[in-house]
């Protein structure tokens, strides 16, 4: 028999949640914790409340502590990026693994329960990567963003790991380590972690597969902007470590 995972926290960032979210996400995460509880022995639940400013929002997040009194709550006056958000709930972890992911669970439990075991069998960092059919559940925009970001990766960059911005990744506490290192508070974030855990700790991708109905955001040229920032500094920034 395996040894199971002693602790494992999920951390979740979220920005001005919709109506219905907080019963939505206890719902998915229930089906996770069970889905795992031969992986892990203990479950836990922290979300990060990312400056939201809905009018709605505080009751959403109390509608959450309502439902699921265990859950930890993180929270701030600012609104400062899913990046920003991240580090702040694993700060809060005390558990030995965490679990990153967004807010409405985008992810197949499978995909997230091999996550999970991953971390048994290899600990350090497991990445998801996604398959090609992700591609055909995607606007054609975020498509070609997602694919031109990973022609970046194998020719400029020359990353072990092809899909640097899958948004489910599960580490240890040398990988939790390595993530508070980061400051690129927006998306780039997860480029950023992995650029920085080569050769200090080992990356393992993990096939994952979104669920059926998922809606995504639209990317703003304001935030392309940014990032496209952002990756010119991470290019430099190789550049002077190689």
């Amino acid at each position: 028999m395996r040894t199971l995972i002693t602790r494992l926290n999920v951390i979740v960032p979220c920005y001005n949640p919709p109506t219905g979210w907080a019963d939505a996400l206890v719902a998915r995460f229930s089906l996770f914790k069970e889905a795992v509880a031969d992986v892990v022995d203990n479950t836990g639940l922290i979300v990060v409340n990312d400056g939201s400013t809905s009018e709605n929002a505080e009751l959403i997040f109390n509608r959450l502590s309502e439902i699921m009194p265990e859950v930890k709550i993180v929270t701030y006056a600012s609104n400062r990026g899913k990046g920003y958000a991240l580090r702040q709930g694993v700060k809060a972890s005390e558990a030995d693994f965490h679990l990153a992911t967004d807010a409405d669970f985008p992810y197949t439990i499978e995909s997230m329960r091999r996550i999970a075991i991953t971390l048994r069998e290899h600990g350090g960092i497991a990445a998801g990567n996604r398959d090609t059919a992700y591609y055909d559940q995607v606007p054609a925009f975020r498509r070609w963003l997602s694919k031109g970001l990973r022609w970046l990766l194998r020719n400029v960059l020359r990353q072990p790991i092809g899909d640097s911005q899958c948004g489910l990744k599960g580490f240890d506490a040398a990988g939790k380590r390595v993530f508070l290192e980061t400051s690129i508070d927006r998306f780039l974030f997860d480029l950023e972690f992995l650029m920085l855990a080569n050769g200090r700790v080992p990356v393992t991708p993990v096939a994952v597969e979104l669920r059926e109905g998922v809606t995504f955001s639209k990317v703003g040229w304001r935030i392309l902007a940014t990032e496209g920032r952002n990756f010119i500094w991470l290019l430099v920034r190789r550049r002077k470590t190689a």
